[in-house]
């Protein structure tokens, strides 16, 4: 285990993240770093895995204000534990359209040594196309029409 992020580390990177700021959030990424965001990369192609520093850069600085650009992150909950951080947050965007999309995430991030080797987005990606589409996501009725046996929950 490397040594504990500070607090200040983890606000700083989350500021510069908020702001697609590439040369700011540049100095909190290792040279190694590995960001993976869940979700369907058909809908929203920022979601996937990127290795490196220039490949993770380009995807916060050009693939993602492709499809919105971030206005804010709200954190709800984060623990910070020696050189991991889970944070639970609520991102809000605006699409190219003027459309307002947001919806929840959590982060759990890995340091080492002050700078982020891994990071893993989950996104609530169902409410995050749907929105992102501009319409609901009729998944129920497409399913049910295959089989009799499935019971919704």
């Amino acid at each position: 285990m490397s040594k504990p992020v500070t607090r200040a580390t983890v606000e700083a990177f989350y500021k510069a993240y908020a702001e697609c700021d590439g040369g700011r959030i540049d100095q909190y990424l290792d040279d190694d770093v590995e960001l993976t965001i869940s979700g369907p990369i058909d809908v929203l192609p920022f979601c996937g895995t990127r290795r490196g520093k220039a490949a993770v850069l380009d995807l916060i600085e050009r693939k993602m204000p492709q499809v919105f650009r971030v206005s804010s992150l709200l954190p709800e909950s984060q623990l910070i534990d020696g050189d991991r951080v889970a944070t639970l947050m609520r991102l809000a965007a605006k699409r190219s359209d003027g459309r307002i999309v947001s919806y929840r995430l959590a982060h759990f991030i890995r340091f080492r040594d002050g700078r982020i080797v891994e990071l893993v987005s989950l996104i609530d990606s169902f409410n995050a196309v749907e929105q992102v589409l501009g319409h609901p996501l009729d998944v129920h009725e497409a399913h049910a029409a295959e089989s009799d046996d499935l019971i919704a929950v």
